[in-house]
């Protein structure tokens, strides 16, 4: 005992006590902390030297030679592979004009070569992953809970059922009318244009999925008829106005021609 109480009043022992309790600090600090994210990758080696090589010819212009961006374009570093898929899949890139924003166009770049793309860039830094065909599968989603979604954080953009509309100085929300499952999913995730990022936090992966099964059931015929490009009260006023008062206005020419 008394060895003990020597040793607690030695002038060593406040500070290996606070050494023991740094090193104790640091061992459950090493063992519950979230693990550094890493790039995800879409291709081996190879395909991401040759989607470099293919970065460095076709974007770097914009993007510069290590797509770390420049004063006309944005960096590409953390973007991720569903940002390159969806962005060079789509035709909006490379873009054609210095337009408001990239407009959808043929594609200019086969499978191979955008997957070759999307894997240097994903090489470069952490970032969303281009999504499988099991997580766009509209089967797999409740077009009921996506229609509440979708109201909720894309109609008073895209429209109530997808048709599309115009934003500010130039700008527009497309139609989703003939977007890819995987392309809207992408979307999503990524925030192209004037669109914000959905990450988990806002929709789920599940909720996202929901999305793409509503989506898809507005493609079906419309059980009302002709959806007159399901563009809301706008269509139907002047569909009504030309037609319904037009004819109005028709029959009353008509009947004074009778009677005079």
């Amino acid at each position: 005992m008394k060895a003990l109480a020597a040793s607690r009043r030695s002038r060593y022992a406040p500070a290996l006590l606070v050494l023991l309790a740094l090193l104790l600090i640091g061992g459950l600090y090493a063992a519950l902390a979230p693990k550094p994210a890493t790039a995800a990758t879409t291709g081996n080696a190879q395909d991401t030297q040759q989607g470099k090589e293919l970065f460095q010819a076709n974007c770097s212009t914009c993007h510069g030679l290590d797509a770390q961006g420049t004063d006309i374009a944005p960096s590409l570093i953390g973007v991720g592979a569903a940002s390159v898929d969806f962005q060079v899949s789509t035709g909006r890139m490379p873009m054609a004009n210095n337009s408001p924003q990239a407009e959808e166009k043929p594609a200019q770049f086969n499978t191979e070569e955008i997957t070759q793309m999307a894997a240097y860039v994903a090489s470069l830094g952490p970032g969303p992953a281009i999504p499988t065909a099991e997580q766009v599968d509209p089967a797999g989603g409740d077009p009921a809970r996506g229609m509440e979604l979708f109201r909720t954080n894309c109609a008073m953009c895209h429209n109530a059922v997808g048709a599309g509309g115009a934003l500010s100085e130039g700008k527009y929300a497309p139609s989703l009318d003939d977007s890819t499952p995987t392309e809207i999913y992408e979307a999503m995730l990524t925030g192209p244009q004037s669109m914000p990022v959905f990450n988990e936090a806002n929709i789920d992966p599940q909720g996202k999925q929901d999305i793409i099964a509503f989506l898809y059931e507005q493609r079906e015929t419309s059980p009302g008829g002709l959806k007159l490009g399901a563009l809301g009260p706008v269509a139907e006023f002047v569909w009504a106005f030309v037609i319904g008062i037009g004819g109005l206005i028709g029959f009353a020419v008509w009947i004074g021609a009778k009677s005079s």
